[in-house]
Formats: structure tokens, C-alpha cells, sequence
């Protein structure tokens, strides 16, 4: 898979708490740390506008990425994110160097295909359940998918698709299999509607009537014409 993305970082030397606040506070700089590959972890700092704009992009979390430096650059992924709790801020990074070689885990989305068209909605009035939105795959770095696509269009109502049953890119293994049929976990299912989420939709649908039809008797009412409004202004003038 081709790189996608790019980042340009600056080695830092100044470690600990009051330091990284600094840098976010006076540079608009991330702290960040990247490590791995039988080499010492090296501290970075990225600008957060950078950063920032690439997580705006789901596959960047799914991607090599390349970091450069001023001493060259560095195939990585993306090993963890802290945020801020209350800002849209990120606060530091952890990346995890990449030997083309070796194989890397990493946990890519599910995207889900055909929901609409599914046997058991369009036929059975069921819905389409995502059980699992992402999943831990291993693989050598130039096979790493951006995602995994699952089709659930022959899904009749109480049919569900396994993670066993997920079609893999070659060279693409999810790990958890070789623990047995207990870690086969659902991906994704159709099922019918609970009896509160049928309530509840008949009760909005109720209300909309009878909206609609008080608005109707409403609109019924003769408005006085703009003659007599003129005629009732002329005679408080008088």
C-alpha cells in the first residue's frame, strides 16, 4: 500500500510535564514519541495543525506513515492518540516504527455494504446491527488494508456475518481467530425491531398525524380580508 501521508516532526530533548505544556502553549506543538524496530525511541514535536488535519482523515490511522525529520525519515504507525477531555486538541502521540519486513497489528474499521438492500430489511423490516465498528489485523506493512468491507446484503432477518466469515486481503490475518471459536465474535447481524423501538416509532408517527391534521383545522379558519383590516384602523383613528 502506498504512503499517503506525511508528517514533518523536530526532535526534542526537553522531557516532562511542564515542558509539553509549553510547547502546546507557546509553539502549538504536539509532543509526541515514536519507537520500535530493535532502535531507541526518539521524542518528537509536531505542529498540532498538521496533526490535526491528517486524523481528520479515517485511513490515516490505518496507513504507513512517513516522519520526517532533519536527519531523514521514518515509516510508522500510529500507536495511540491522547486527546484533550474538553477541547478538540490532541495532546500527545505515540508512533510504532515499521520494518517492511516484519509483520505490524494494527486495528483497521469495518465498512458495511449493501445495508439498505439487505434481504432482511427490505424484505423483513429488520435492521442492520454493527456489533464490532473496528478489528486488531496483522500483516507485513505493504499489505495493510485501509479498511475491511463487509457485505451484508443476503443477511435475512436473524442471519449474522462472524469474524471468520469476513473475506481478508491476501496477507492479512486478524489474530484473535487463533484462539478458538470463543473469540469468533459477530460482526454485524440483522435483527427485528425491539418492541419499545416499534412503540416508540408508532407513537412519532402518531403525533405527526395528529400535527398534521390540528395544522388542517387550523388553516380552515377564514382570515378577515384586507379591506376589513383597513376599515377597523380607520375607525380607531376616528
Amino acid at each position: 500500500m502506498a504512503d499517503e501521508f506525511e508528517l514533518t516532526a523536530e526532535p526534542r530533548t526537553v522531557v516532562g510535564k511542564g515542558a509539553s505544556r509549553r510547547l502546546r502553549r507557546d509553539a502549538d506543538l504536539v509532543p509526541a514519541i515514536i519507537y520500535g524496530a530493535d532502535k531507541d525511541p526518539v521524542m518528537l514535536s509536531i505542529p498540532h495543525k498538521d496533526i490535526h488535519k491528517a486524523c481528520e482523515n479515517e485511513a490515516f490511522f490505518s496507513h504507513i506513515i512517513t516522519i520526517k525529520t532533519g536527519k531523514g525519515s521514518e515509516k510508522a504507525i500510529v500507536k495511540d492518540l491522547q486527546r484533550h477531555p474538553a477541547r478538540d486538541r490532541i495532546v500527545h502521540a505515540d508512533f510504532f516504527r515499521v520494518r517492511m519486513d516484519q509483520a505490524i497489528t494494527v486495528e483497521v474499521p469495518f465498512h458495511f455494504a449493501n445495508e439498505e438492500t439487505a434481504v432482511g430489511v427490505k424484505q423483513g423490516g429488520g435492521v442492520v446491527a454493527h456489533v464490532m465498528s473496528s478489528v486488531e489485523i496483522s500483516c507485513l506493512p505493504d499489505n495493510l488494508p485501509e479498511y475491511l468491507e463487509v457485505d451484508v446484503e443476503a443477511l435475512d432477518v436473524g442471519d449474522s456475518i462472524h469474524l471468520s466469515e469476513v473475506k481478508l486481503p491476501e496477507g492479512v490475518e486478524i489474530p484473535a481467530l487463533q484462539y478458538g471459536e470463543d473469540y469468533d465474535q459477530v460482526v454485524v447481524s440483522v435483527n427485528m425491531p425491539r418492541r419499545e423501538e416499534v412503540e416508540e416509532e408508532a407513537l412519532e408517527e402518531g403525533e405527526e398525524a395528529a400535527e398534521g391534521a390540528a395544522g388542517e383545522e387550523a388553516g380552515g379558519e377564514e382570515a378577515p380580508s384586507p379591506d376589513e383590516d383597513s376599515s377597523d384602523e380607520e375607525s380607531s383613528d376616528d
